[in-house]
């Protein structure tokens, strides 16, 4: 059984009108970082994805679904 990690972070960033780099800039990782977790490139450790919901100010579980694949 093999997991894979959707996000809505696009969504939620785009929702606030903040870009990549501004959001990057926010919670201290490069905007290249964003973009890989974004598109689903990255799976960001706990630490990144709890500094990313607090920067959307939405809960984890709100950027981050498992997905059975």
């Amino acid at each position: 059984m093999s997991d894979s990690l959707l996000n809505t972070l696009k969504d939620e960033r785009e929702r606030l009108g903040l870009t990549q780099a501004a959001l990057a800039e926010m919670i201290g990782v490069s905007r290249k970082t964003i973009n890989t977790v974004e598109n689903g490139v990255f799976v960001p450790s706990t630490i990144l994805a709890l500094k990313l919901a607090a920067a959307l100010d939405r809960p984890v579980e709100a950027l981050f679904i498992l997905a059975e694949a």
